[in-house]
């Protein structure tokens, strides 16, 4: 099977509407899927999708890792998580500090029986693997803070969907949150109304993350393609439901017929996909 991978970055409207950010954001994508791809050729699928966000985490461009928003209370929490569509496996960190790369400490988590922590306790298993502090902080965002001017940039988040050549299907997420947000909230990054995957299609989500929650996005997507819809028809009625409370929402997706699909209730998601060497955003 021709390997399939899709990635996004959030919305447009995480960094305003300024062409060059928009532009930059595109050629990062560019360059990461590429990457992404070249790596899932020759690993599984969830490797890849581990590999893939950890390189959007490592972009000051998107909010997830370095860059990632402020909460009210000037600090940095972030939420990531990977799950296995071979074994049903979920995994992932919520509300973190201090770290460069959450969805590598989901990952690590995807060996263990209590596969999701939260806060210090997830913390504590990232220094206990050998984790070094990082601070995700960029001066923009203690700007944004600051000044209060975080409005345009509530809503952004990255992930990597991902089919490999055996078939196998994998999803992973990572959120730096929405900004300025009540220290506590948790995202829908690190649930599987962000972050889901089977055997029979994988489903990564952005966008106003109670929003999400409230739509059981991605499980929900999933759980029509396994039943026996297409991907696009699965997506396209999951987020026409959303519409009943003006929800907001991206999502990619791949199915294991090879199936690959993007669809967002505002036309700002900016995403890449990469197969058989062709690459769309």
């Amino acid at each position: 099977m021709e390997p399939k991978i899709i990635i996004h970055g959030g919305f447009f409207s995480e960094s305003g509407t300024n062409d060059d950010v928009k532009h930059a954001k595109q050629e990062a994508l560019r360059e990461i899927v590429a990457r992404s791809y070249a790596y899932l050729k020759t690993h599984t699928a969830v490797e890849a999708v581990a590999y893939a966000v950890s390189l959007l985490e490592d972009c000051d461009l998107f909010n997830a890792g370095t860059g990632s928003q402020i909460q009210s209370d000037g600090k940095i929490r972030m939420s990531a998580a990977i799950m296995d569509g071979v074994t049903s496996k979920f995994a992932g960190v919520i509300n973190i500090e201090d770290v460069k790369n959450p969805v590598r400490i989901a990952e690590r988590l995807l060996e263990y029986e209590d596969s999701v922590l939260g806060g210090p306790e997830a913390l504590s298993f990232a220094r206990g693997l050998g984790v070094e502090h990082y601070d995700p902080e960029i001066p923009q965002r203690r700007q944004e803070f600051e000044e209060k001017s975080a409005a345009a940039a509530r809503k952004g988040t990255v992930g990597c969907v991902a089919l490999d050549g055996e078939g196998r299907l994998a999803v992973a997420t990572s959120t730096g949150g929405k900004g300025f947000e009540m220290p506590g909230r948790i995202s829908d990054s690190a649930t599987v109304a962000g972050n889901y995957a089977n055997s029979f299609a994988a489903v990564s989500c952005t966008g106003v993350g109670e929003d999400i929650v409230s739509g059981a996005v991605a499980a929900k997507i999933v759980t029509r393609v396994t039943d026996g819809l297409p991907l696009e028809e699965a997506a396209d009625k999951t987020m026409k439901e959303l519409k009943a409370f003006d929800g907001f929402a991206g999502v990619i997706g791949i199915s294991a017929k090879g199936e690959i699909y993007h669809v967002d209730s505002h036309p700002y998601m900016v995403w890449a996909a990469f197969s058989s060497g062709v690459e769309t955003f």
